[in-house]
């Protein structure tokens, strides 16, 4: 299993979008999969799928749900924290392509 790397954020503590457990939007727009996925807990040193969320379906991002892997990921690259993590994973950045595995690997 991996370490939670430390200083290393979730998305929904950098974008605040306030869907994460307790989120002040969760009564109005549900908590989002990436915060409750635990397939993907500590990818990234992240909480649950919080450093992968990219590869997790119906995250919210923008104001609007996005859709599947295919139908976002162009998107996601261009997100400011998609660039962050790449950055401060380095080399042990875990791309889409094994992330992906791991999601059908484990079963929830």
């Amino acid at each position: 299993m991996h370490k939670k790397r430390s200083g290393r954020k979730n998305c929904w503590e950098v974008l605040k979008c306030g869907r994460e457990f307790g989120g002040k939007n969760v009564q109005s727009l549900g908590v989002c999969p990436a915060a409750t996925d635990v397939r993907l807990e500590g990818v990234h040193g992240g909480k649950n799928a919080g450093r992968a969320c990219w590869v997790v379906a119906g995250t919210f991002c923008e104001g609007k749900a996005q859709g599947t892997f295919a139908q976002k990921y162009g998107d996601c690259t261009s997100c400011e924290f998609f660039r962050k993590v790449r950055k401060e994973e380095g080399s042990d950045y875990e791309t889409a392509l094994v992330l992906l595995k791991k999601l059908k690997m484990i079963k929830q």
